[in-house]
């Protein structure tokens, strides 16, 4: 099974850049991992993708040594078995607001004794044609990722329980939702808000846990970094509309 490099980054107390990819297109991920990102999430939740699809990007991402996350969009065990079964190296689980939320991811994730994850061999495992299943159980329950989302007043109430579930490498701070929760739609700069999510970081790291987010401009990518962010996410479609709009402003000019 391949190195969690993003893992063992964030364990190691670095900071590891994505990219959220909301859309269907293999090059795409090849072209962010030779750019140097770290890991890729490809979004099943707002995006169309489904397992099949995913299961191609997960591909491209092999070629490029980029950490193939996946968001999932439903927390049931046998939707998250299917997205780890093509080879993802983690999940990204949104809407997670209480502790028993959590765990439930943890234990789809992991195989026994860790979880109750169902065990086959599938294209994770290298079809069962490379090692044993056994030797595959301990390497994928250690390389495995489990990134949940905080982006409900609900989840903030409970964090402090969730916290405390085993399994867990980064507690992922949406801030869109979250503003939205806080009754400030689409105000992810307003000041309560961002009082909110530097509150939510100190609390989060000082569990020993990892805290990410969304960073889609530099000033709050700078912000991110200065908070103690250690997974921070970039987007496609940003990346893209920034430079096409430089590009072509300085072509009509």
């Amino acid at each position: 099974m391949r190195r969690n490099l993003t893992k063992e980054r964030i364990k190691a107390g670095k900071t590891a850049y994505g990219v959220f990819v909301p859309m269907w297109c293999p090059a795409i991920i090849e072209i962010i991992g030779h750019i140097g990102f770290d890991f890729a999430i490809f979004d099943a939740e707002h995006g169309p993708m489904g397992v099949e699809s995913c299961e191609h990007m997960v591909r491209a991402a092999d070629t490029v040594n980029i950490t193939p996350i996946i968001r999932v969009a439903v927390n049931l065990q046998q939707n998250i078995l299917r997205y780890l079964d093509i080879g993802a190296l983690g999940v990204q689980m949104p809407m997670i607001n209480t502790k028993a939320d959590a765990e439930s991811v943890v234990q789809a994730v992991k195989y026994r004794p860790e979880g109750r994850r169902g065990l086959a061999a599938v294209r994770a495992a290298n079809y069962g044609l490379t090692g044993s299943l056994a030797d595959y159980v301990r390497e994928a329950n250690h390389e495995t990722m489990v990134a949940i989302h905080v982006e409900t007043m609900q989840a903030v109430d409970n964090l402090k329980e969730t916290l405390t579930v085993p399994g867990v490498d980064v507690i992922f701070i949406g801030p869109t939702d979250l503003s939205s929760a806080m009754g400030y739609p689409g105000q992810v700069n307003h000041p309560e808000v961002q009082e909110m999510i530097g509150s939510l970081v100190k609390e989060i790291r000082a569990a020993g846990k990892a805290a990410g987010t969304i960073a889609y401009d530099l000033d709050t990518l700078r912000k991110c970094k200065e908070r103690g962010f250690q997974y921070i996410a970039y987007g496609v479609g940003p990346m893209i509309v920034k430079s096409g709009r430089e590009y072509l402003q300085v072509a009509r000019e």
